[in-house]
């Protein structure tokens, strides 16, 4: 029997496990989730225009000062606590499970980060999208967003002229998970595009693969694959035109 079909079909899953690239500054402490790192003899760090996903800790009571980024796409997911910004164009705001975060940082953005001392500890992520040209027009984005149906994929950003609720200057797609443990749903897909899976919380199969906490998985084709949660299971995943044109000359994510 050919089975050429069905091999032709089957999901190209390779996982990452947690990362051992971190920088510890006390009371803010990161660690940095290289995408193309899951996949063997990949010559960048990142894959397409997805640059980096990055676990971000910051205690009650801890200021990032002022600071620029330049020439890259800053999102911040924040599903717990509150992460309060202000930048040097006057805005002053809270992100928190209601609200996302984008920074366009363009020719170049300045902004500073903070919790109050009665502020929860915070766990976050902020996920670098590398633009696909060099010094665009800077701006912010910080708005509202679906509220989260469990076991359902959310819609969080995509490409500039797309429904998403933001945008980024990039071919790549942000949507979370909230997975009650035994349930599966599908990875979000484009055709041609592939996908790359971080657990925030919990435990999921992601095809035949496990990948646990803090873990993730690369997935280098567009056929269906099933993400089932063996825990409750909090999941962001990204779907990336592998082909995209991209600038590698952001401050963080290059």
């Amino acid at each position: 029997m050919d089975d050429s079909s069905s091999t032709r079909h089957r999901s190209h899953v390779h996982t990452a496990p947690r990362t051992d690239v971190s920088q510890d500054q006390g009371k803010f402490r990161i660690h940095f989730n290289f995408p193309g790192r899951a996949l063997p003899n990949h010559d960048d760090h990142g894959y397409g225009p997805l640059a980096t996903v990055v676990e971000s800790f910051m205690d009650p009571g801890t200021l990032i000062r002022m600071h620029q980024h330049r020439n890259e796409e800053i999102i911040s997911w924040v599903p717990d606590g509150v992460m309060r910004h202000d930048d040097r164009q006057g805005n002053e705001l809270v992100t928190d499970p209601d609200h996302l975060l984008v920074m366009n940082a363009g020719s170049g953005f300045w902004h500073a980060e903070e919790t109050l001392a009665d502020d929860p500890p915070l766990r976050m992520l902020q996920i670098f999208v590398r633009p696909h040209s060099l010094d665009l027009e800077p701006g912010i984005q910080h708005e509202p967003i679906p509220d989260s149906v469990t076991n359902e994929w959310r819609h969080l950003f995509g490409p500039e002229g797309t429904d998403a609720p933001l945008s980024v200057r990039n071919d790549v797609d942000c949507y979370d998970c909230r997975l009650d443990a035994g349930s599966t749903t599908t990875l979000p897909s484009r055709s041609g595009w592939h996908a790359y899976i971080y657990v925030f919380e919990g435990a999921v199969d992601v095809g035949d693969e496990s990948v646990g906490y803090t873990e993730s998985a690369l997935v280098t084709d567009d056929g269906d694959v099933t993400v089932t949660a063996t825990q409750d299971s909090t999941v962001v995943a990204f779907v990336i035109n592998p082909d995209a044109p991209v600038t590698r000359q952001g401050t963080i994510g290059r």
